[in-house]
């Protein structure tokens, strides 16, 4: 299949029903084809001069966890003020995307600030292809493809679009390109590579819209921060943003998603060309550069600091999934440093990125290494012991 997609009819991919008759409708892969709308505008910050959404079911989750830890009550209270990313990681995610805008909307009434939704886009078909833990729902085939197409990607801008004086953050999923750079010698990832390049830009060229700022995930310094890695990932930007009708159709990139690498780390050495900035400030200097070489200039960057607070804490640099020791790292802001949009809390802190629990469905070893903390439940679970250690070890620590 071509770059731009063809049609293609699916004997099986069941979309519900037409009509009273209750026939059967079968869904199609659409190309992917120039977005009809314009982009956000360039050079726009998003969250500057703006407040960042507050889950209130987050915040409820947390309160949970205050009468069941009544000892750390006081510890968890401190995270009900701070924003964080709400993912939509299945279809059915797809049907609270109009509650979230509605009340981001209530939280802006009164104030006069502009209140920044961030949402993670994270459904691919062969979801996860380098991992079992966050497995998901769709299969690497064209069904597969016109369900995230259809089915997810069409509902949210659906959704997008009804609300367009509200400003919207997306972060598009994480872990996808990354995977095509360094683990298409795993056999799903090989077989999944099209699919996230054709599913991506579908992606982009949807929720591309005049109040929606698309971030693209580029890993963390630790992965494509090394000169191999940044060489082969700036011409897999490209290529997707050429299909998806330019590189104006997205704000910038989104790093240290889900992952430890420190926003900026004070105990850094001198910086060695051959070797990945030890810190994520580093690593986005040196994607920027190497992004205006490819003629790909003026993006902006945001950095996962939920769980980032304290450096160097695992005994193998592969390993990630809930990291004993991790703390909670620098507050959601905007405009912290140079180039940097803004700060956030991308990775939901507390929710699990894997079961540690051999037995179960979606184990992947990495959550049993001698790294991970004990007790995980599956990928997304909110973890208890593992967010109150978050908190004990925040850096800087709270109030």
């Amino acid at each position: 299949m071509g770059s731009l997609g063809i049609f293609m009819v699916l004997a099986g991919a069941l979309a519900g029903c037409a009509g009273a008759s209750g026939a059967a409708r079968t869904e199609v892969v659409s190309p992917v084809e120039p977005p009809a709308t314009p982009p956000a505008p360039a050079g726009v910050n998003p969250f500057a001069g703006a407040r960042i959404y507050v889950n209130p079911d987050y915040v409820k989750a947390v309160q949970g966890l205050e009468a069941a830890h009544p000892k750390d009550a006081a510890l968890l209270k401190k995270m009900e003020a701070f924003p964080t990313a709400i993912w939509l990681s299945s279809i059915a995610d797809t049907k609270d995307v109009p509650h979230y805008l509605d009340d981001a909307l209530e939280q802006q009434k009164g104030g006069g600030t502009p209140v920044v939704s961030v949402f993670v886009l994270y459904d691919l078909p062969g979801r996860d292809c380098n991992a079992e833990a966050s497995a998901g729902e769709l299969d690497v085939n064209a069904a597969g493809e016109a369900r995230y197409q259809h089915s997810y990607v069409d509902v949210i801008a659906a959704a997008f679009r009804a609300h367009p004086d509200q400003r919207i953050a997306m972060i598009l999923e994480p872990d996808s390109l990354s995977n095509l750079v360094t683990n298409l010698g795993t056999p799903k990832c090989q077989a999944a590579a099209d699919i996230y390049k054709r599913g991506i830009a579908y992606a982009i060229t949807k929720l591309s819209l005049p109040n929606v700022f698309l971030y693209l995930e580029a890993a963390h310094a630790g992965w494509l921060g090394w000169p191999k890695n940044l060489a082969r990932s700036v011409p897999l930007y490209k290529e997707v943003l050429a299909m998806a009708g330019g590189a104006e159709r997205i704000r910038g990139f989104a790093l240290d998603v889900s992952n430890y690498d420190p926003a900026k780390d004070p105990s850094a050495p001198p910086r060695v060309p051959e070797y990945a900035a030890s810190d994520e400030l580093g690593y986005a200097g040196d994607l920027a550069k190497a992004l205006t070489k490819a003629g790909i200039t003026g993006k902006g960057f945001v950095i996962d600091t939920g769980r980032d607070g304290r450096a160097n804490i695992r005994t193998a640099a592969g390993n990630w999934c809930n990291i004993k020791g991790a703390g909670l790292g620098e507050r959601p802001r905007a405009n912290p440093a140079p180039k940097i949009d803004a700060y956030l809390y991308i990775k939901v802190p507390g929710e699990s990125d894997g079961t540690s629990d051999a037995n179960a469905p979606r184990f992947d070893p990495n959550c049993a290494s001698d790294d991970a903390t004990p007790g995980a439940p599956q990928a997304g679970k909110m973890f208890d012991a593992f967010l109150i250690d978050l908190l004990k070890n925040a850096n800087p620590p709270l109030d």
